[in-house]
């Protein structure tokens, strides 16, 4: 039986660029919830941003942010990794020789982007609505940071995965780095993502990994897809992603709505 439901949200449960959760999906986690399942919000996003998506149920559901750094349930923080401070500096500088990436680097409390590229602050501050602070220059930033993001708001998808092989090929011995999304890249606390952090919340609720289930779309969400009993990939999730999946489905809501329809029978 199912007793736990960890969901990415960009390209999974948010379809498109929708920066709003449909009435249905809350519905259907408000109720899964009622029924004595977990529900687990597992986002690149920050834990505010994810706060507001989820505002009406909250309170009813937990949250991994930032990939897996930091990890909350119902107010209080159940993990927490952070990047070293030399280590972050490091990466910031290399970045900094490409003028066309911009960055995000993100702390408990906010983020921060430089104000370079208007349709990118517009993107982070308006669209996305994250709580964030505008620097002159992010390497300033002091820390603990939990992560940090670059995104290219004109490359294709083949230009991301070359620079990604490039820092995979510099800092992969001491950190993490994933795609998150199409134009995406995060650099991850080590040892954090989103599968250790949902063990966290497993361990706190006592659920075993086959009473685990789970749904993503990027190579930042495989720990969590490899770690839960069932899991779904999407259909238009990156390359390769469905071998890490049980199954592949189109919309997480459909699942969610089968899987209540059993637990309610």
């Amino acid at each position: 039986m199912i007793k736990l439901v960890a969901s990415d949200l960009d390209g999974t449960l948010l379809q498109g660029e929708a920066q709003e959760l449909t009435p249905r999906a809350l519905k259907l986690i408000s109720k899964l919830s009622d029924c004595g399942i977990h529900f687990v919000s597992a986002s690149g996003r920050q834990y505010d941003n994810q706060k507001r998506l989820f505002a009406p149920i909250k309170d009813k559901i937990s949250f991994i942010a930032e990939n897996g750094s930091i990890c909350v349930h119902q107010g209080k923080v159940v993990s927490r990794s952070t990047i070293d401070d030399t280590l972050a500096s490091r990466i910031l500088c290399e970045i900094k020789k490409q003028k066309h990436f911009e960055v995000v680097v993100s702390r408990d409390d906010c983020c921060f982007i430089e104000n370079n590229v208007p349709e990118f602050v517009n993107h982070i501050v308006n669209i996305m609505q994250n709580t964030t602070q505008i620097v002159d220059d992010v390497r300033n930033v002091e820390g603990p940071i939990l992560k940090i993001a670059i995104c290219s708001m004109q490359d294709n998808p083949h230009t991301i995965n070359q620079y990604l092989k490039y820092l995979q090929d510099m800092f992969g011995s001491e950190i993490k780095i994933v795609t998150s999304g199409n134009i995406w890249i995060d650099f991850l606390a080590p040892g954090s993502n989103k599968g250790t952090a949902l063990r966290h919340l497993m361990d706190l609720f006592h659920v075993k990994p086959e009473e685990c289930m789970a749904f993503g779309d990027q190579y930042n969400d495989v720990e969590m897809l490899q770690l839960a009993g069932t899991s779904y990939s999407m259909s238009n999730a990156a390359p390769g992603i469905s071998c890490y999946s049980t199954y592949v489905t189109d919309s997480v809501e459909d699942v969610l709505e089968d899987l209540l329809a059993q637990v309610e029978h």
